[in-house]
């Protein structure tokens, strides 16, 4: 187990696109006997679509996706509830039964999704995500990996998820500090030398609410002055990325 893990922290390093993201969990799956998996990372915005990579049937998740069935989906809806991994599927008792939720459980196993072992990741800097290895049926190799290594399992999905929210996020960072658009947009401007009042006029808001964002960026990234904010954001501008 500890080469397999090894050689999967080495993949998500070297990563830097879905399809990189995918082959490295695919590989180590494989490894350990897990057929299939899914990564999925809900939005921000009710609006937005969730992130979502997988070996799954392309088919099958491009009709959840346009279905936007993470909204009534009884796995996701657990994995709100909880952060703690479970198994669900065939054989397994679940409290969530109304027919839109049992109609998307009859159109997975379609696809062989019958059966899996989740991990919810609430890490507290973003939108709840989940990792999900599932199988067709319930066979012996699948259930000695998820109860002999579920641990080595949740810490897996950990890190997939901190990789993948690192390089694949659009949401602007400095650094792990997240900060909103427009606290992005107003420092940036900041750094270009523009005044409080040239950044109002440039964005079409006042200068109250530009030196408010301003103020809220500061604080997130616990400095005392816009210039010590800038000098972050250059700097994380300038890092290479590993």
């Amino acid at each position: 187990m500890h080469r397999i893990f090894q050689r999967f922290i080495d993949l998500l390093s070297a990563a830097e696109d879905p399809v990189g993201f995918s082959d490295a969990m695919a590989v180590t799956a494989a490894d350990l006997d897990l057929s299939c998996f899914a990564y999925l990372s809900l939005p921000r915005r009710p609006q937005d679509k969730p992130r979502l990579i997988a070996t799954y049937p392309e088919k099958w998740t491009s009709h959840y996706l346009g279905s936007r069935y993470e909204r009534i989906d009884p796995v996701i809806a657990q994995v709100l509830e909880s952060p703690e991994p479970f198994q669900w599927g065939v054989g397994l008792p679940s409290s969530f039964n109304s027919p839109a939720q049992q109609r998307l459980l009859d159109e997975a196993a379609q696809f062989g999704i019958r059966t899996g072992f989740t991990v919810p990741i609430h890490d507290g800097r973003g939108p709840i995500a989940a990792l999900t290895f599932a199988t067709s049926q319930r066979e012996a190799p699948f259930e000695v990996c998820v109860n002999s290594h579920a641990r080595v399992l949740q810490l897996m999905a950990m890190y997939f998820h901190a990789h993948v929210r690192r390089k694949l996020s659009d949401e602007p960072r400095i650094g792990e500090t997240l900060l909103s658009p427009r606290e992005y947009e107003c420092l940036e401007w900041a750094s270009r030398g523009k005044s409080a009042w040239e950044i109002g006029c440039i964005l079409g808001i006042s200068r109250n609410t530009v030196a408010y964002y301003l103020e809220n960026a500061k604080e997130k990234l616990g400095v005392r002055t816009v210039v010590q904010a800038v000098c972050l954001l250059v700097a994380a501008n300038r890092k290479p990325r590993i």
